[in-house]
């Protein structure tokens, strides 16, 4: 088994056809970055351009981590999305606040609150008379 998969665990659950919520837990570092880096890109090219990443499991994150997530919600944005950070730990959350990220990309206490937020931010269907 690689040392990815022992250090990093991610769960993909699609909410929506244009949400899915990812669940993140163990250690987010050079050694797994390329891994959630793909399951986001995934997830942007089956066209789901919310995601909402639950990061109540992730125990620790440096700055490879962190450039995944920027690169993330910078994707998200171009694509008329956005990209929203739920639960994290205290550890991470301080990361997120000293660099800079919890002011570009919003930061919930929960899962449930990052995905209201989500879908108070995707456009509404146009009606057609």
């Amino acid at each position: 088994m690689s040392r990815t998969e022992t250090n990093l665990n991610i769960e993909v659950v699609v909410h929506d056809t244009e949400t899915a919520v990812l669940t993140i837990g163990g250690e987010l570092d050079i050694d797994t970055a390329t891994s959630l880096h793909h399951h986001m890109a995934n997830q942007f090219v089956h066209g789901r351009r919310h995601l909402v990443l639950d990061l109540s499991d992730l125990e620790f994150m440096d700055s490879s981590g962190l450039n995944v997530l920027i690169k993330a919600g910078r994707e998200a944005r171009n694509t008329g999305g956005d990209l929203h950070l739920a639960a994290p730990t205290p550890a991470v959350r301080r990361l997120f606040e000293i660099t800079g990220l919890s002011v570009a990309t919003p930061i919930h206490t929960n899962v449930d609150k990052a995905l209201a937020t989500a879908a108070t931010s995707a456009p509404q269907a146009e009606e057609t008379t």
